[in-house]
């Protein structure tokens, strides 16, 4: 899916409560186990946390101020890992913070981190079957360009 930065990106409601910050080493743990708990239900997977970490630290996409990371009281309830190409890789949101709006204010900050770096789209993959993600998706102004199918 794509979404045009030349559009206005809507302005951002954050859950009460929210605190934004951004990837650091000492976070990974927390990180890789909010993504597990994101996958179970579907969408993907994640590799071990040794073999995520270092993929995910030395990836030549890599910028740590792109991995927006959302944290309450309790600790990390949210993350949206973006590749410095425009890309969002990954965006989870725990159980107890979902239909708060929080993945919305994610996907909407990281529009505006990509405008504000003069990109003109910034682009996702998201499965056939993930209906809520694609609502999501699509309430926050991205379109479908293409279908792959999914390999077996």
């Amino acid at each position: 899916m794509r979404r045009s930065l030349a559009e206005t990106v809507p302005a951002i409601t954050w859950p009460q409560g929210i605190v934004l910050t951004q990837y650091r080493p000492e976070l990974a743990e927390d990180v890789h186990r909010l993504m597990e708990l994101g996958y179970l239900q579907g969408g993907g997977r994640v590799p071990a946390l040794d073999v995520w970490q270092r993929r995910f630290e030395t990836d030549p996409e890599y910028d740590p101020t792109l991995c927006f990371i959302a944290l309450d009281a309790q600790g990390i309830v949210g993350v949206c890992q973006c590749w410095t190409s425009a890309y969002i890789k990954s965006l989870v949101v725990h159980p107890r913070a979902q239909e708060r709006g929080l993945g919305r204010a994610l996907l909407l900050n990281a529009f505006n981190v990509f405008q504000l770096r003069r990109e003109g789209f910034v682009d996702l993959k998201v499965l056939e079957d993930n209906l809520r993600a694609q609502r999501l998706y699509e309430n926050a102004g991205m379109r479908v360009v293409r279908r792959e199918p999914v390999p077996t």
